[in-house]
């Protein structure tokens, strides 16, 4: 969730249309979250607190960023004129993790969601590593979209692409086309010699390990958990028009799937 050159995101991944696996991976459906109560499961979600980087700088607790209503969650981007008097901050947003609730290693996340748009709003469905620091660990972008775009990032992060700069040997990510207007399943697959990025069930790109000297190449493969947020401003996505706000980006439901044994 940091700063992307942008020539690297859109980049088409290697082994289009397939994982490396000499069969396809079969999974189990192990968690299934459809948010069907009045109020946010505190036993699989807490709200993501305040940070100092671009993605969590406006998070916040205040309720009205915050809804389970009708199936779905509800997270929402504010301008904070007066909203939460005892906060300084311009914007206010509204952020979810299952951080040391729910992890997956390998499996597949899927996650249907619809994104409100708006100028400076970048909303995102992300995971990181449950132990080990940034961007060691590694981090997986299935969903971030900018602005009003009809079309969403999916990247990958480690110690490899960020601090070495190999953004390229293989390409670590790729984009592909939503509807702007409608609800998307944002998914990605976690393999033991790939990641396999899809959206509506269409292939983006695949990240594989490689065989390389250099290191943190492929950190995954440790349990990582998910992260559902709105965001507003940064270096990446720019300034927000006041004008736009509120926005919001709905939840329909969220699955884990844990990768076959026999895999």
């Amino acid at each position: 969730m940091r700063m992307i050159k942008a020539a690297a995101l859109f980049a088409i991944g290697i082994g289009m249309g397939s994982t490396l696996f000499a069969s396809e991976p079969k999974y189990k459906l192990f968690w299934k979250e459809t948010f069907r109560g009045r109020e946010i499961n505190d036993r699989y979600w807490s709200k993501i607190p305040r940070g100092g980087s671009d993605w969590n700088r406006h998070m916040s607790d205040e309720s009205s960023l915050y809804e389970v209503k009708r199936g779905k969650l509800v997270l929402r981007g504010k301008v904070n004129n007066g909203i939460s008097p005892q906060d300084t901050a311009r914007y206010i947003t509204g952020g979810v993790y299952t951080k040391d609730k729910q992890t997956l290693t390998y499996g597949k996340v899927e996650v249907k969601a619809k994104l409100q748009a708006a100028q400076g709003a970048w909303p995102a469905i992300w995971l990181l590593p449950a132990e080990g620091k940034w961007p060691n660990a590694g981090e997986i972008d299935i969903m971030e979209r900018l602005n009003r775009d009809a079309f969403a990032y999916q990247t990958v992060h480690s110690y490899y692409t960020y601090v070495l700069k190999e953004t390229e040997n293989p390409p670590h990510g790729g984009k592909g086309a939503i509807n702007p207007e409608g609800y998307n399943v944002y998914a990605v697959e976690i393999l033991p010699d790939s990641l396999v990025f899809s959206i509506n069930g269409n292939h983006t790109f695949t990240y594989p390990r490689v065989q390389t000297d250099k290191k943190g190449q492929y950190p995954f493969g440790t349990p990582f958990y998910l992260l559902v947020d709105m965001q507003i401003e940064g270096s990446w996505v720019g300034k927000a028009n006041p004008k736009d706000y509120p926005v919001e980006m709905k939840i329909d439901w969220v699955k884990f799937y844990s990768l076959d044994e026999g895999e």
